[in-house]
């Protein structure tokens, strides 16, 4: 059976239409990740609470500027293998590893952290995320 110029018009049309509605669009200024994200893993034994609570409240919007994001920032942690944390532990999530080592040893952070290394014993572990 021969299907006539209007039908295969329709068809051809029905199609379009059903994939611009299936089809996802990205954010006009979303970007899509081409490098993995880096999480900044810190476990932190804090030894003076009161002085430390103005690294805590510098470094917050440092994080910001430099495009992190606070996954984890104290709060109940519990060991299922080995030692227990000595402390608290504080996660952050940054675009890229480079972005991550730039926040790190930008000049602001390198002032803020003296804040906490003079009242804080505590480790730093930059981790690489999955690719996206």
């Amino acid at each position: 059976m021969a299907i006539n110029t209007y039908a295969r018009a329709v068809m051809l049309g029905t199609g379009i239409c059903l994939a611009a509605a299936c089809t996802t669009v990205a954010e006009p200024d979303a970007a899509p990740a081409t490098v993995p994200k880096a999480y900044l893993v810190a476990e932190i034994e804090v030894v003076n609470p009161e002085p430390y609570k103005a690294y805590v409240a510098a470094a917050g919007p440092l994080v910001a500027a430099y495009g992190g994001k606070y996954l984890v920032r104290g709060g109940a942690a519990e060991a299922l293998e080995g030692a227990p944390p000595a402390g608290r532990m504080v996660v952050v999530e940054f675009p890229s590893m480079a972005e991550a080592k730039r926040f790190y040893d930008s000049p602001e952070y390198t002032e803020v952290r003296r804040g906490r290394i003079e009242n804080a014993v505590s480790r730093f572990i930059l981790v690489e995320g999955p690719a996206p």
